[in-house]
């Protein structure tokens, strides 16, 4: 999979893509990250990508020409231009994995006050990652990135994110490990009796109690 980040702001993305399960599924090219800073594509010499609003109003609102040659400089007929937003669909897991089927995903992230509402003859869908606002898109596109990356083949264990939380719309299940008594407080008895079937029951309850607890709305 190819990822192609639009941001102003490309060192955002240094510790994100040198540390961890991200830069090791790059290092085996499971997956392709690369910035592209949209200032690059500025037809103003102050390398400017913003200006004021048509009609007034308070700040800056990002220009057209910039955004939308940035992403035809990358784009493919297998690319896929989402626009990281408030307004978005939420993102969530079931996302995540319809989009890790993706060949290319062309990721824009936003700044100021927002786009010149022509971009969105340009683009495929938004995305949001949740109901409030950040000061841009390029911790959007991490939380976005990561999400998918980790789905990818190869990039860790099947097992690993099968039972995740959100899978079958139950929230993750409790995990111990070592010591098995800490101060009085004991790992489950059934965890150590070494039967699989029982162990995988035990999880499953506890899974379901888990989301009736914490999140009862994804049991609807």
């Amino acid at each position: 999979m190819k990822i192609d980040i639009l941001t102003l702001f490309p060192g955002m993305f240094e510790g994100f893509l040198n540390e961890s399960i991200i830069k090791r599924a790059i290092e085996s090219n499971k997956v392709n990250i690369n910035l592209i800073n949209f200032r690059e594509f500025s037809h103003l010499n102050n390398g400017q990508v913003d200006d004021t609003p048509y009609g007034g109003g308070s700040g800056m609102v990002l220009r057209i020409e910039p955004l939308v040659e940035a992403i035809e400089s990358v784009k493919t007929d297998a690319s896929r231009v989402i626009l990281l937003t408030p307004q978005g669909k939420t993102f969530n897991e079931a996302k995540a994995k319809e989009l890790s089927s993706s060949k290319h995903l062309i990721l824009v992230c936003g700044h100021y006050e927002g786009f010149d509402e022509r971009i969105y003859n340009f683009i495929d869908e938004e995305i949001s990652i949740g109901d409030y606002v950040l000061t841009g898109g390029e911790i959007p596109a991490m939380a976005i990135t990561d999400a998918i990356t980790r789905l990818l083949p190869g990039v860790i264990k099947e097992e690993s994110h099968a039972n995740d939380s959100f899978s079958n719309n139950l929230l993750d299940y409790p995990t111990y490990t070592k010591p098995r008594d800490f101060r009085g407080l004991k790992v489950p008895d059934v965890l150590l009796s070494g039967d699989h079937e029982k162990i995988r029951q035990y999880r499953l309850e506890e899974a379901k109690k888990n989301t009736l607890k914490k999140r009862e709305d994804l049991l609807k």
